[in-house]
C-alpha cells in the first residue's frame, strides 16, 4: 500500500470526539478489569461522572436551604384589608375603608399536608421577587407545568428555576436574573432529575 494511502485508511487528524467532551469530561483510555467487578467500577465512574456534572453547574445551581414545614395555627389569623392604596408615611385609613378580613394561613397555604418552606440561597431568582434569604412556598403534589416555578434535585442537589423545555424535549431549567451570572442548565438523560414541588408563593421578614 502507498504512503498516500495510508493516510487515507487511517484516522483523519482531527476526527473523533474532542478530548474532555465524553461523560467524564477528560480524556479516557481502556483497560481491562476481572467481570466480577464492572458493576463497582460502573457505580464508582458513575458517581465521578455525577461530581463532574455537579461542578460544572456549581455557579448555577443556586441551591435552597432550611426544608421546614408549616405549622397549622391553633386559631385562624385574620387581619384588616384596606381596599384603598396607602402611600408610605400617609395617616392610617379609617376604619371605613377595611374591605374584609384577610386570613393569612389560608391566603399563603393551599393545603398544610402538601406544603413545605424553604430559604432561598443566591440571586439566579431576583427578577420574579425570590431575594436571598426569603422564604418560598412549594406545593408538593401541584401538577409542574411550563413557566412554573419549580424546586427541582439534579443529581442530588436542590435548586430554584423556572421550567422550561429543550428542543429535544428533555426540561431546562430557566435562571431569573439578566445579569448573565448564571445559565440555563440543559437536563441531560444522564442526569439524575426529580421536580419535588412547585413553588406558589413566598414572603420574608424586614
Amino acid at each position: 500500500m502507498k504512503k498516500d494511502e495510508l493516510k487515507i485508511a487511517g484516522r483523519k487528524p482531527g476526527s473523533g470526539r474532542k478530548p474532555g467532551s465524553g461523560t467524564f469530561r477528560e480524556e479516557t483510555s481502556v483497560m481491562r478489569v476481572p467481570n466480577s467487578q464492572k458493576p463497582v467500577i460502573a457505580d464508582f465512574l458513575e458517581a465521578y461522572a455525577r461530581k463532574q456534572r455537579l461542578h460544572e453547574l456549581k455557579d448555577d445551581l443556586d441551591a435552597v436551604d432550611a426544608f421546614a414545614q408549616p405549622i397549622l395555627a391553633a386559631e385562624s389569623i385574620s387581619l384588616p384589608l384596606y381596599e384603598s392604596k396607602v402611600p408610605a408615611g400617609l395617616p392610617s385609613p379609617a376604619d371605613s375603608d377595611i374591605e374584609e378580613q384577610l386570613d393569612l394561613y389560608q391566603y399563603l397555604i393551599a393545603n398544610t399536608d402538601d406544603t413545605f418552606f424553604i430559604t432561598i440561597q443566591g440571586e439566579s431568582m431576583i427578577e420574579v421577587g425570590l431575594m436571598p434569604g426569603d422564604k418560598a412556598i412549594v406545593q408538593k403534589r401541584k401538577q409542574p407545568a411550563l413557566g412554573d416555578i419549580v424546586l427541582a434535585m439534579i443529581d442530588g442537589e436542590f435548586t430554584v428555576k423556572t421550567l422550561a423545555r429543550q428542543s429535544n424535549g428533555l426540561p431546562k431549567l430557566l435562571p431569573a436574573n439578566s445579569s448573565g451570572r448564571y445559565s440555563p442548565i440543559l437536563i441531560q438523560s444522564r442526569m439524575e432529575f426529580q421536580i419535588w414541588g412547585v413553588v406558589t408563593g413566598s414572603f420574608r421578614k424586614f
